[in-house]
């Protein structure tokens, strides 16, 4: 794609881009206890590639939970990364916020991609490795946006996205202390298969997924698949300049994100 192409197009840093998809639609999402964050809050999670879609998602059933949980670890002075201070101070917030509660009997799946093969032609090596979401474009056709949770932009929204050669991928979103309160964090993930739909393009199956990490010094593992849930997955023409990939959704929006390659010890190139 030609860097000329962006001239028009507003970019900004993934904290203010556009969604992906939502794992379902309100219609579909199952009852659950008010204010408790559930599977389906972080199933549709997953599928979100920027904060205006994560805020969504957990904006209903989930944003009460969240600011109470938030307002505890901030009253009890507990530091960053302190999840035996959130432990001790907000257990019982803790367990009224979350399902489950108590924690999640199911196991972290860490290497999700493992045997996983995708039908066809295997993806284009030029795919392959770890892309950060750096940034992203506003859509073209205007949508109604509603308010932030937070006004300010959400530094622990950290996006990545992995394929393999098998044509496995990996999305990642990282929830922090600005979303889960100090002390806690989430890693929520969705994996599928890469399909070759074309010369330049795509098609991202999502199959399952987890939300994983210490929850006020609890390590909760919550799964993303059920009878109730169902994956949107997306279609994407993709192109790659000077190290950084471009994907744009195949719909009216034409919603485009860009990737930097990230290096195997964690930096980008």
């Amino acid at each position: 794609m030609s860097s000329s192409r962006w001239v028009p197009v507003l970019l900004f840093l993934v904290l203010g881009c556009v969604p992906l998809a939502a794992a379902q639609t309100s219609s579909q999402r199952p009852r659950t206890v008010a204010g408790v964050c559930g599977a389906t809050n972080w199933a549709c999670v997953a599928e979100c590639i920027d904060a205006e879609c994560v805020d969504t998602c957990m904006r209903k059933d989930c944003e009460q939970a969240l600011a109470r949980l938030k307002a505890c670890t901030r009253n009890a002075g507990c530091a960053a990364h302190d999840a035996q201070c959130a432990a001790r101070a907000c257990q019982p917030i803790c367990q009224r916020s979350f399902e489950p509660a108590p924690p999640s009997p199911e196991k972290d799946v860490p290497s999700p991609c493992d045997g996983v093969r995708a039908p066809g032609a295997p993806p284009p090596k030029d795919l392959v490795g770890t892309w950060s979401l750096v940034a992203a474009s506003l859509p073209d056709v205007e949508t109604a946006q509603e308010e932030r949770i937070e006004a300010q932009p959400r530094s622990d929204y950290a996006r990545s996205l992995q394929v393999t050669p098998t044509g496995c991928f990996v999305l990642r979103t990282s929830l922090e202390a600005a979303t889960l309160g100090e002390g806690n964090s989430l890693v929520v993930r969705a994996w599928g298969t890469v399909e070759v739909a074309g010369k330049g393009r795509i098609r991202l199956r999502t199959r399952d997924g987890q939300a994983v990490g210490p929850v006020c010094g609890d390590k909760r593992v919550i799964p993303l698949s059920g009878p109730k849930v169902k994956f949107q997955g997306g279609a994407y023409d993709w192109d790659l300049e000077e190290g950084v990939l471009t994907l744009m959704v195949e719909d009216a929006t034409k919603q485009t994100f860009q990737f930097e390659r990230v290096n195997p010890e964690g930096g980008k190139k």
